[in-house]
């Protein structure tokens, strides 16, 4: 499997876009998309694989092992905070979309059965992140301080136009105990307006060669099992959308290395001010630097 995945190009059956960790060639992380038209459903058996139901577009009726959820849902990535379900491995998960709708099914191969959980839209943790032309809001739906999974890492990234995210470029790589968690990771991209915007990945080290710049566009996804990812860069004009599903075999945490030669950026944050477009989507938030 290449790097680079254009919208379309993994598409299986029912799904849009179907990332597995044996199509990735590692042993973890997950994605996939699905469309339903009005009144559609599906059903499907997580397996090992933990799962959230997250919508991109609409809302649906959600059932885990036959308890039954509500999701309102959203009209699009930038509108508003979704609610989501969280579904545990060796599950029957069925989704039906009276309106129609495009879910995400992030997901992580699991050693834990959990329980399921339906969590609000305001329960999701906005955190505004950067300053200046470096501004962005995470969605922590799925972060690594929320306890509601065995191994999945999942958050949404906004990005308004002509900002970078994902910056200075950092790893997640190597296990360093305290310092940094090996984490498999995908990039799934949704552009405003039709347009279209730019992904760098680079190796990191020997053995962990990669090289990717990258025009991406709506539905695209970029596999990193390794190397120092960023920016993700937003055209003028065009806001940027990506989801970001991490799991590894170790600690549930997000410890990063970023790249020597730009982390000096980061300092230079505390002069400026958060772009004021943000946040773009309502939800309560908090403001570190």
């Amino acid at each position: 499997m290449s790097a680079h995945l254009c919208a379309g190009e993994t598409a299986t059956g029912p799904y849009a876009l179907e990332i597995t960790p044996e199509r990735a060639g590692w042993g973890f992380s997950g994605l996939r998309v699905i469309e339903l038209s009005a009144g559609g459903a599906h059903a499907f058996d997580s397996g090992e694989d933990e799962v959230v139901v997250l919508p991109l577009e609409g809302g649906c009726a959600v059932t885990v092992d036959g308890e039954g959820f509500a999701l309102e849902g959203r009209d699009g990535v930038f509108a508003a905070v979704t609610d989501f379900v969280y579904a545990p491995r060796d599950a029957r998960v069925e989704i039906a979309a009276e309106g129609g709708g495009r879910f995400a099914l992030p997901s992580a191969r699991a050693a834990n059965r959990l329980p399921a959980r339906h969590v609000v839209a305001g329960e999701v943790e906005v955190e505004l992140r950067g300053a200046g032309q470096a501004s962005r809001q995470i969605n922590n739906f799925c972060g690594p301080d929320v306890e509601i999974a065995d191994r999945l890492i999942a958050v949404e990234v906004l990005t308004p136009a002509a900002n970078w995210s994902s910056y200075p470029p950092h790893k997640h790589d190597e296990d360093v105990p305290g310092v940094e968690t090996a984490l498999e990771e995908i990039y799934y991209f949704e552009v405003a307006l039709g347009g279209f915007a730019f992904q760098r990945v680079y190796t990191s080290g020997p053995g962990r060669e990669i090289d990717v710049t990258a025009e991406v566009r709506s539905g695209d996804a970029i596999v990193m099992p390794h190397g120092y990812h960023g920016p993700s860069m937003a055209a003028p004009g065009y806001d940027l959308y990506y989801l970001n599903v991490m799991a590894g075999p170790g600690e549930r945490a997000w410890r990063f290395t970023d790249d020597p030669d730009h982390a000096w950026v980061r300092a230079t944050w505390n002069e400026q001010e958060i772009d004021p477009r943000l946040p773009m989507a309502a939800a309560p938030r908090r403001t570190p630097r």
